[in-house]
């Protein structure tokens, strides 16, 4: 995490499948959810947005991952 909040972090390869892809955002998210600190208050996840890496972005729901 950089010092604004913002979280990079690779999710998988062009060569994997779409369910590679999916399942591995998923677990990320996951990951990312449960570390909410306690006193976090309000909406936790702001956005969410997939790129490759010199590709646009795709925004994703965050409240697919609440």
């Amino acid at each position: 995490m950089d010092k604004s909040g913002i979280v990079h972090a690779p999710t998988g390869k062009k060569s994997f499948a779409v369910e590679a892809l999916e399942e591995n955002l998923r677990a990320f998210m996951e990951a990312i959810v449960r570390a909410k600190p306690s006193a976090a208050k309000g909406h936790y996840i702001r956005s969410i947005t997939v790129s490759s890496t010199m590709g646009p972005g795709v925004p994703v729901d965050p409240a697919v991952f609440a």
